[in-house]
């Protein structure tokens, strides 16, 4: 049952914080999250969907279903702010590991994300996009082009300012994202959030989803570096927030601080970035719109002035 206001359960005030329960359970999950992530994962979208259902909506409209290019994934869902006008605005870029995609996870994941900018006044869109193997590299890219370009043809009646357009990936998504805000060829954007992003390629043993990765990047790992964006980071790339969690998936956190790297060594400043203390690779988006507010936050710092510096990261727990 879906609400505007925050309620409570048996485990405590939600509006003091996360549940106990919700607390218990990314603590118990967190240090064996790479034993089972496709389970731990099914675990969070079912942890925090009942819990984001009781989280404000806010004076939100949501369009839905968008149409942004031929495919049947074509597909946004905008999230307006009550009579936006010259409003920033934020695409989202969901997980998936290159071969699945979903606009939202559950009726409540992926759309929290949107809720949480629209009640603060940004426009969100969240999008759909193709996936291999029927779209191999660099048709992420590509989609995510198509997206902002619609997005840009749309400013006037989605009341935004074509100048603040921000990007957020996450996951896979945020491979997606970064290559397109990285790329030569790219439209500039005002900013790119990269939230638990897998932004290199790579078919180690490690890696769980390395068959994913081949899907999309190809067999052939000698092409992966260039096609990965931590090697497309350099000294003109645009602003850019890092946010990791404690609990990643294998060699996620990894990649996200060499792309914080090479950012800072290319334009000799750190990029804002962030550790999210007991959170984990889903639980990180999950929890936005939630009384956790660390990360979201971050963002909305992050989108009025993307050059500042990232704040501390409190501890969840």
């Amino acid at each position: 049952m879906a609400s505007n206001s925050y309620s409570s359960d048996a485990s405590g005030r939600l509006d003091a914080g996360l549940p106990a329960n919700v607390l218990a359970e990314l603590a118990r999950i967190g240090p064996i999250w790479k034993q089972n992530v496709p389970a731990h994962a099914a675990r969070m979208v079912e942890l925090f969907s009942p819990l984001l259902a009781y989280c404000p909506k806010g004076d939100v409209t949501v369009s839905r279903a968008l149409s942004y290019g031929p495919h049947a994934r074509h597909l946004l869902d905008a999230y307006h702010p009550a009579q936006a006008r010259g409003a920033a605005a934020v695409l989202f870029v969901g997980g998936g590991g290159f071969v699945e995609e979903e606009r939202n996870r559950s009726d409540e994941i992926y759309a929290n994300v949107l809720y949480y900018f629209a009640r603060h006044g940004v426009v969100g869109i969240n999008m759909g996009y193709r996936v291999a193997p029927e779209a191999q590299w660099p048709e992420g890219i590509r989609d995510v082009e198509a997206a902002i370009g619609w997005i840009r043809a749309h400013a006037d009646e989605l009341g935004i300012d074509g100048n603040r357009i921000f990007i957020i990936g996450h996951s896979a998504g945020a491979a997606h994202a970064a290559g397109f805000a990285y790329g030569a060829d790219a439209p500039p954007v005002a900013g790119l959030i990269v939230i638990s992003g897998r932004v290199r390629a790579d078919n180690l043993p490690e890696n769980p989803n390395a068959g994913k990765v081949a899907a999309y990047y190809g067999s052939d790992p000698s092409l992966y570096e260039a096609r990965s964006p931590v090697a497309l980071a350099g000294p003109e790339s645009v602003p850019t927030l890092i946010a990791i969690a404690e609990y990643e998936s294998p060699l996620i956190d990894v990649y996200c601080l060499e792309l914080a790297y090479r950012l800072a060594e290319a334009k000799r400043k750190a990029p804002p970035f962030l550790q999210l203390r007991g959170h984990n690779h889903i639980s990180i988006v999950a929890h936005i719109n939630t009384p956790d507010d660390t990360l979201g936050k971050a963002m909305l710092a992050f989108i009025g002035d993307p050059h500042r510096s990232a704040g501390k990261a409190d501890a969840l727990l």
